[in-house]
């Protein structure tokens, strides 16, 4: 029997030891050839955009895929999304592949940590075979204690848990207005909302008081009332006038129906097709616990079964360090009850043991402050992907490629610790792990390295080097390489003085109770701590929420938020503004939501440079002699689009038992316009043309023809964009390039007041190479007189600020205070939190 090979070396010289990769051709690749060691841990390095995705996933992933679907029956291949087929000459020595990737789960509000990791099946079990009844109840089958079957859910709230209304104070958010100054913001926008305005008016009601100071009887009825009466409407008329009129009996413009506030979003919610309605009248619906289950979710007999003297919903609640240290307690004293009945003894004692070691599992990954009935819908990306991961932990696959997307994305350097110990569980179980990373404690614990580049784009592409993490020192063309081995003494610039400070008071959201904290302005400051301490819920929720009420801005919905079902938004958060606020005359949150959902949105109409583009075509003597306007060429405009694929450059080919192909349109060939429109060019390049273009090939072909056009251009280059093109699709973009994309956006416009800039985690999918240019961007805002606050687990970063607010010392429960702050150095010298000693090594040597 031959010997396995001991080293991903040794591996390598084996044809069966190593996957072999042939003319990979996917997105920018050229050509690549390269060997994977097998049972190893290879990471794919490279500066943000080089192809280190197309390569991993695009490519070795997607083949796996591709070679599992035919295996599956010809029907179930139509139920199943399919990649498509990898621009690849060849890949041998491929095992199956398990994808763990940086993405949100299903929308539904029903998903749960718990239904994702199918610990809720066995505490059901435990439940329903291990739990305590009351006196006379017949026993439950496990489905009665789920809220998402018939059999469980409360018949009230059909297992929501909640009810939903719209109260007064959620539809008439500022009191302070006037019904004529849109007090009622429930109301429909334009006519509508204007209808019922002036039906209110030739009703008599007194549309020109601030709304708080109407008799609560006429706020009620207006609101609430079931009355749908049908009066004359008097348009552009004073209310005087108007009632005198509906006084005499005079006919008026039109007959208006009156439907109140309530009746009006109740209805629309209900009946609306249009999801972007649906999501505006959401916005005032409010829950409250449902009144039969309280907030249990279940039936009253599932909520009557009781183990370790808790229901399952109390259970499901408890952050899961908690759970099973309760299971285990009671397990403990169950064994010692001499009366207990033996059969649900052992039944207990299992299903606790299994429950117990899944959950040690998750814990060893960072995740035990997290609930069972934690919505998937408000994780984080970064804790989604580790809870797939703790799943394929438990699995225990041998012979398995593992594929994983920056897993050590929003983790603390406490957590990534965490995370290689699973990935060497992994490794170490006969599998073989290939992460496509960033993080430079990850790379360095590869035992393979495969860098790609040299840059980005066109420019990147191809492999620099392939083999044990030390001779990448000799490959002077890798970015990565200065990283890992040029580290030497830091130089760090003294921190800035702040010119003042925002206070705030008594903070909560979510794990942040009752706090007080204060953010110094016009420096960079950095909120630091493990997963799950309180930072996103301190500053890009509560933070952000409180200065754009004081500034008039309503915060724009999150990505969380879009899938949240209505009524399930937070609450405002609690808490005030007590100082700095006359400092601050803006606020700007630049996170890393897309641009946009469909491909005819991209990085050329965003940023607005695609309107000056426009412009210089329709300037042109050819488009002035075919009296082509500026919209002709857009190709969301019917005139200047291909009528073939109506602009979208390519038709999908369905192929029944295959994925569907996207092939370019037959007509304009993937121009996505039509002839008379190309048939324009300026310098000799079509609008087709020049959305092909680079960034940094369209700097260079516009030059300095529009100022506002090469500023646009300029700043994009500047925070490294510059190898997207200008029609790049916002569905190809990942969430590190939409969040630059908004920065370049934002940094073009000219500066006006003192602007507070909100950043959550700006260096997720960025090489070191590209944090340090986004940095200085970053650093430019501060010195211009701007304040800028991060939320951020990069070291370097880190050290690189002026100020440090550290959070914890724990997550979920354990977390929500502030542990120490300071300059970095205070910070570094404490004893206090976990970022101190991992702070230490960035203010000394750079890593």
């Amino acid at each position: 029997m031959p010997v396995a090979p001991s080293t991903p070396s040794e591996a390598l010289d084996d044809d069966n030891g190593c996957v072999r990769v042939r003319g990979a051709r996917e997105h920018n690749l050229r050509q690549v050839d390269v060997d994977l060691p097998r049972d190893a841990l290879v990471v794919f390095t490279g500066v943000s955009g080089s192809g280190k995705s197309s390569l991993a996933f695009g490519t070795v992933y997607a083949e796996a895929q591709r070679r599992y679907f035919e295996s599956v029956a010809p029907y179930a291949r139509r139920l199943i999304e399919q990649a498509g087929v990898p621009d690849v000459d060849a890949v041998d020595g491929l095992p199956p592949a398990v994808a763990l990737q940086q993405r949100r789960g299903g929308s539904s509000a029903r998903s749960s940590v718990g239904s994702l990791t199918t610990l809720s099946n066995a505490l059901r079990m435990l439940y329903s075979r291990a739990g305590h009844y009351p006196a006379g109840q017949a026993l439950l089958e496990s489905d009665a204690f789920s809220p998402n079957t018939p059999a469980g859910a409360c018949p009230d709230c059909h297992g929501l848990g909640k009810v939903f209304d719209a109260t007064e104070a959620s539809m008439v958010p500022d009191p302070s207005r006037t019904i004529r100054d849109r007090a009622i913001a429930a109301w429909p926008p334009a006519w509508q909302g204007k209808n019922y305005r002036d039906i209110l008016v030739t009703l008599g009601y007194d549309v020109d008081t601030p709304w708080r100071d109407l008799p609560q009887a006429d706020r009620d009825w207006i609101l609430f009332t079931k009355e749908q009466p049908v009066v004359p409407v008097y348009r552009d008329t004073a209310p005087e006038d108007a009632r005198a009129a509906y006084a005499r009996g005079e006919a008026g413009n039109y007959k208006g129906t009156y439907v109140s506030a309530r009746e009006y979003v109740m209805h629309t919610f209900a009946t609306a097709t249009s999801e972007s309605i649906k999501k505006r009248v959401a916005r005032y619906l409010v829950s409250r616990p449902c009144p039969t289950c309280g907030g249990g979710r279940l039936r009253r007999e599932a909520l009557a079964v009781t183990f370790a003297d808790m229901d399952i919903s109390t259970a499901s609640q408890l952050p899961m360090r908690q759970l099973a240290e309760r299971l285990r307690a009671a397990e403990n004293a169950a064994d010692g009850d001499a009366g207990a009945h033996p059969e649900r003894q052992l039944v207990a004692r299992r299903i606790v043991q299994d429950l117990c070691e899944r959950i040690a599992t998750l814990d060893d990954l960072g995740l035990g402050y997290l609930s069972l009935d934690r919505s998937t819908p408000t994780l984080s990306p970064g804790e989604l992907q580790r809870l797939r991961l703790a799943t394929q932990l438990r699995a225990k696959l041998f012979g398995v490629v593992y594929v994983l997307d920056e897993p050590s994305a929003g983790l603390h350097p406490a957590d990534t610790e965490a995370l290689l110990r699973a990935l060497a569980k992994l490794r170490s179980g006969g599998n073989s792990v290939f992460v496509v990373e960033h993080e430079l404690d990850v790379i360095r614990a590869a035992d393979w390295l495969v860098d790609i580049g040299p840059d980005a784009g066109e420019q990147g592409g191809e492999v620099l080097y392939s083999g044990p993490p030390e001779g990448l020192k000799d490959c002077d063309a890798s970015h990565t390489r200065r990283y890992l081995f040029d580290a030497g003494e830091a130089s760090r610039r003294t921190p800035r003085e702040p010119v003042a400070w925002l206070r705030l008071e008594a903070i909560t959201r979510n794990n942040v109770q009752d706090l007080d904290v204060g953010i110094p302005l016009g420096v960079m400051t950095v909120v630091t701590g493990v997963s799950g301490a309180g930072k996103s819920s301190l500053v890009s929720q509560a933070l952000v929420e409180l200065v754009g009420a004081h500034l008039g801005v309503q915060a724009e919905a999150t990505d969380e938020s879009d899938e949240l079902a209505a009524g399930d938004m937070p609450p405002p958060a609690g808490g005030r503004m007590v100082a700095g606020m006359d400092i601050v005359t803006r606020q700007v949150v630049v996170d890393q939501r897309p641009i946009g959902r469909t491909p005819r949105s991209n990085l050329a109409t965003y940023t607005g440079l695609f309107d000056h583009v426009r412009k210089l075509f329709a300037a042109t003597p050819e488009a002035r002699r075919r009296k082509y306007n500026v919209g002709r060429f857009s190709f969301n405009v019917a005139k200047g689009r291909c009528s073939t694929c109506e602009g979208e450059g390519f038709v999908s080919v369905g192929l029944l038992f295959l994925p569907s192909v996207f092939a370019p349109c037959p007509t304009c060939h993937g121009a996505r316009y039509n002839e008379d429109t190309l048939a324009v060019t300026w310098r000799d390049k079509n609008i087709a043309q020049v959305l092909d273009l680079t960034v940094d090939a369209a700097a260079e072909f516009f030059g300095d023809e529009v100022p506002a056009l090469a500023r646009a251009l300029s700043t994009l280059r500047q925070v490294g964009l510059g190898y997207l093109r200008l029609g790049q699709p916002a569905t190809e973009l990942s969430g590190g390039e939409a969040q630059r994309i908004k920065l370049a956006t934002e940094l073009q416009r000219k500066p006006r007041g003192h602007t507070l800039y909100v950043l959550d985690e700006p260096t997720t999918g960025l090489h070191p190479a590209d944090v340090d240019r986004l940095m200085q961007q970053l650093q430019g805002l501060v010195d211009a007189g701007h304040t800028v606050l991060l939320v951020e687990h990069d070291l370097r970063v880190i050290a690189d600020c002026d100020w440090v607010i550290d959070m914890g010392p724990g997550a979920g429960d354990e977390g929500g205070a502030v542990v120490v702050q300071g300059t970095p150095a205070e910070v570094a010298a404490s004893t206090h939190g976990k970022t101190a000693g991992y702070l230490v090594r960035a203010l000394r040597d750079g890593r």
